[in-house]
């Protein structure tokens, strides 16, 4: 079938020959310019005169001189204006955060009226009794006025309460507040475009010469016309100035009952425009071929099914597009791509960009801190903003603060406390003095921004369009704003909200080459061989939603506005006109039922394929099926924000995953979504449990302090040396303990009886460690220590059948060479542990599985790998001290067959281990294995998860 567009170009040939410079083209949108320029080069295959190509508003903005204003501008032009009609009514002016919320209503609904030429005396009249109905529309016909009469009875029956009358009063000044408006604009030299549409149909135009140079005007594609544009279309047809080419199929457009044809039909029949391509093509009713329709275990899921369609059906040669029924798929969708050459003319959204964060975070700060007036905030909001690409935050203070947090396990932060000086917003935190400050303070903060960006080698593009439309809102805000002597921090954060939330960064790339990403709305008049749509569920395709309007339904019906069914009928031809030209058609929709989807498929795809003879291959996405043991089982699919939040944190972000994570998802795969996903932290405790996690740190930091002279010495030390450090243990660990509590002592004595009993400990297992050198090595030089900074690597691993890159990251206690009694020369990775964890396994396979049988095995292979990667070190013999066990059992790891973890089996464990790191890393970013807590992990009773997975231990048989 040939393409509308080629058609439209061929037509064009056929009727104006080769001399197009006075021919004027008009679409509804930019995006079909493009193709049409091509089909016209390839009809005519020489040099000639181009056409002239507008979009329709900017057509028929030649007709006007004003400026065009904004709708932020209008806002506030409408709230002086508002606030004058009431101080005439003898009424208190209103806020503008009381106006705000009617305003966009009011605007909007001014803007339907100037569209559809409504007199707005007589829709916005006051009707206190239905009796007067008759009176005051008698310009109505009898069905009319019955919806107008249906509409006014439920004001009538119970009496006028105060919120009806309030309601009444406002709808009784709306016309004059419309008169008074334009009358600004007009004073102003301002216009918009609904004000220019009803201009130019009642002939009060600046430039009434505007068509003149033109020897014809082509509107191409147009659909649902408002009846500005069909008075004037029917005027320029009558004076032989127009022709208009309209995209149709005798499927939908000679059946009244089918609503994708309900505007055509109209334009044609009701307004008379002649189709200049002539009398309809019947293709959709004639087509046998099979559509593939595909039902997702998920709205996400859509993509991943999408990225293996592309993969198997994409070919070069044939044009193709990706068609967004729900437009909020777009970032999971550039996420699953494969390599293919896409454009994508959307646009980015400002907020799934980092940008967004920022400028969120920071109003939900000052919300806290200038609105509430508080002096802390969670600590969350300062790890967000450690974490924020944007903000720029080195890494040591970054860790500074991380510190100062986790070392006070401060659940909230004061203020005053937050000290980040590295970051590209320096300032972040710091309290607003007064609310006037709102706006500038986040302009600079994206000053701040563009500044830091400008330090890359190459600026992103997106970024830097999002910064500076978000900052032409914020100009536009803080002019209004500047006008109005106060206003509170919560009202503008608010407004602030709105006004960027739809703020969207073009991503350019070729039209005509590649795999075009649009949605629905912007496939108007283009064809494509192969249609790939998203997001074909009922309720969204079509929507089950129209704007919010103060002109209810039924008067809306009796003065020939948009209605809901409008919106059906436009989207619905926006759906079917694809089925007249695409070879290839793959349709995807989310097939479970949830909060958000009906799990069906869209109605106009059952229309289809009941009354048509399309075949539709029907395609259900299969994943394992989960039965929990008990229904109270939590299962959390890798789906929508969840893996949306993993990718962004994990893959792009760059978060690092340390033993400890990888250890915490082998135990329980929903702990780990728990603590390093959902991010929930757990709860501060001042229970002996807490003491022993501080208990390691005492240990560790005496060690630490008691080795590091040697640090560097590239001579062997005798470990004779460490007998004299025996006695320097107990004042060491007492100024540890000290420390880590903030206080100062003296003695033992100024401890509380627990620090008494960790001060007792803590000098028995250092000690313990320390003989232990002496009594088994003759001598020792220290390589690393307590570097819990340095040792960070890229580690790849296939994800979606795409290679990415996730940090591991080491946190290394101590690595020495050690001399026997033999004589034979050792380099160690030492781990100290105060707990149960041993150095014996049953057997390798049972440590290299979920719910390891050694988990402190793994965490060691885990730092000894990462160290040789880094360092280039290698024959690392992993070595766990533990004081309980360790003079009978040693602290190399060993099975309980006697194999020792040393020489060639150790080489062997090694290379095991990086294949067993590589599949739980691949596990983990696995889509299609959810998060559940392993029934067979021992939980301890202080575990602070313990209630979201108690009754899956509970339900397992003993």
């Amino acid at each position: 079938m040939v393409p509308f567009l080629k058609q439209v170009a061929q037509d064009i040939q056929h009727r104006f020959g080769n001399d197009l410079s006075d021919i004027a083209i008009v679409f509804n949108n930019k995006r079909p310019i493009t193709y049409l320029k091509k089909h016209l080069a390839d009809t005519y295959a020489q040099a000639i005169w181009s056409p002239q190509f507008f979009t329709i508003q900017e057509f028929f903005g030649l007709s006007s001189n004003g400026e065009q204003v904004s709708q932020l501008t209008q806002f506030f032009y409408l709230f002086d204006l508002h606030n004058e009609l009431l101080a005439k009514e003898g009424l208190a002016p209103e806020s503008l955060e009381e106006f705000y919320p009617i305003a966009e209503i009011i605007l909007s609904d001014f803007g339907q009226l100037d569209y559809d030429l409504v007199p707005i005396d007589h829709i916005y009249m006051e009707l206190y009794d239905t009796s007067r109905i008759d009176i005051e529309f008698q310009h109505l016909t009898a069905e009319q006025q019955e919806f107008i009469r249906q509409f006014w009875q439920s004001f009538h029956m119970a009496g006028h309460t105060g919120v009806q009358q309030r309601f009444l009063k406002l709808w009784k000044r709306l016309p004059t507040l419309y008169k008074n408006f334009k009358a600004k604009l007009e004073a102003l030299r301002q216009t918009n475009f609904p004000t220019i549409y009803r201009n130019l149909v009642d002939g009060k135009i600046d430039n009434p010469d505007f068509l003149l140079p033109y020897k014809k005007i082509l509107f191409v594609g147009f659909n649902a016309l408002n009846k500005a544009e069909a008075q004037l279309f029917q005027r320029w047809q009558e004076e032989e100035r127009a022709l208009f080419y309209f995209d149709t199929d005798t499927y939908y457009l000679d059946d009244i009952q089918q609503e994708a044809g309900l505007f055509i039909r109209r334009n044609i029949s009701q307004t008379g425009l002649v189709n200049a391509l002539g009398d309809s093509p019947d293709i959709i009713g004639k087509r046998k071929d099979t559509v593939h329709l595909y039902a997702s275990t998920g709205k996400v899921s859509q993509t991943k099914l999408l990225h293996k369609v592309l993969t198997d059906h994409e070919k070069e040669g044939k044009s193709a597009a990706i068609l967004l029924a729900d437009e909020t798929l777009l970032v999971p969708l550039l996420q699953s791509l494969p390599e293919l050459k896409v454009n994508i003319t959307t646009g980015f959204p400002l907020t799934q960009s980092p940008i967004f964060g920022v400028l969120n975070l920071w109003m939900d700060v000052h919300e806290t801190i200038s609105h509430l007036k508080k002096s802390k905030l969670p600590y969350q909001y300062l790890e967000t903003f450690l974490n924020n690409p944007m903000t720029r935050v080195s890494v040591a203070d970054k860790k500074v603060n991380q510190d100062f947090i986790n070392e006070k396990q401060l659940f909230e932060i004061d203020v005053q406390d937050i000290d980040v000086k590295s970051s590209a917003l320096p300032h972040f935190f710091k309290p607003l003095t007064e609310s006037k400050e709102v706006v500038s303070t986040l302009i600079h903060i994206l000053d701040n921004l563009l500044i830091a960006l400008a330090q890359d080698t190459q600026i992103k593009q997106i970024d830097a369009n999002l910064l500076i439309e978000t900052k032409k809102v914020l100009n536009q805000l803080q002019l209004g704003f500047s006008k109005i002597p106060q206003l509170s921090v919560l009202f503008q954060i608010g407004l602030i909200r709105k006004a960027i939330v739809s703020i969207n960064s073009a991503i350019e790339g070729d039209p005509l080459d590649g795999i075009q990403i649009m949605g629905l709305l912007e496939s108007r008049c283009l064809n494509f061989d192969h249609i790939y749509i998203l997001g074909a569920n009922e309720g969204i395709l079509p929507k089950t939603s129209a704007g919010i309007t103060f002109l209810p339904n039924n008067l809306r019906r009796a003065y020939g506005l948009p209605i809901l069914e409008n919106q059906d009928a436009l989207t619905a031809y926006l759906f079917y006109r694809h089925f007249q030209y695409s070879s290839q058609i793959h349709i995807f929709y989310n097939g479970i039922v949830d909060e958000n989807s009906t799990g069906e498929e869209s109605r106009f795809i059952r229309q289809l394929e009941f009354e048509s003879q399309i075949q539709f291959q029907k395609q259900q996405q299969q994943q394992p099926i989960q039965f929990p043991p008990v229904a109270s089982e939590l299962v959390i699919p890798k789906t929508g924000a969840i893996w949306e939040k993993m990718y962004r944190t994990f893959i792009q972000g760059g978060r690092r995953i340390s033993a400890t994570a990888l250890t915490t998802y082998l135990a329980s795969p929903l702990q780990f979504f728990l603590k390093h996903i959902a991010e929930i932290k757990e709860p501060p405790s001042i229970s002996q449990e807490f003491e022993m996690n501080r208990l390691g740190t005492v240990i560790h930091e005496v060690m630490e302090k008691i080795l590091q002279p040697y640090k560097g010495i590239e001579a062997f030390t005798s470990t004779s040396v460490l007998k004299d450090k025996i006695e320097t243990v107990d004042i060491l660990v007492q100024q540890e303990i000290a420390a880590q509590y903030h206080i100062e002592v003296q003695s033992l004595g100024d401890f509380n009886s627990l620090q008494r009993i960790m001060h007792k400990i803590a000098t028995e297992y250092v000690k313990m460690y320390i003989q232990y050198d002496v009594d088994n090595y003759q001598s020792f030089r220290i390589v690393e220590l307590e570097n819990d900074e340095d040792y960070i690597m890229d580690f790849p691993i296939q994800i979606n059948d795409k290679t990415e890159t996730v940090t591991l990251y080491g946190i290394i206690d101590r690595v020495d060479q050690v001399v026997t009694d033999l004589g034979e020369v050792k380099t160690r990775i030492v781990d100290y542990k105060t707990g149960a964890d041993m150095v014996k396994f049953s057997t390798i396979e049972k440590v290299f599985a979920p719910n390891t049988e050694n988990k402190a095995l793994v965490q060691t292979l885990f730092y000894a790998y990462v160290f040789e990667q880094v360092t280039g070190h290698r024959n690392l013999e992993p070595h766990l001290y533990v004081a309980r066990k360790m003079r009978e059992e040693g602290t190399l790891f060993y099975g309980s067959y006697g194999a020792l973890m040393e020489g060639e089996f150790l080489a062997q464990q090694k290379e095991e281990f990086v294949n067993f790191l590589t599949s739980t890393l691949e596990e983990i970013f696995n889509p299609e294995v959810p998060f559940q807590h392993n029934p067979d992990a021992h939980i301890y009773p202080s575990d602070p998860y313990t209630l979201f997975y108690r009754n899956v231990s509970e339900s397992v048989e003993p």
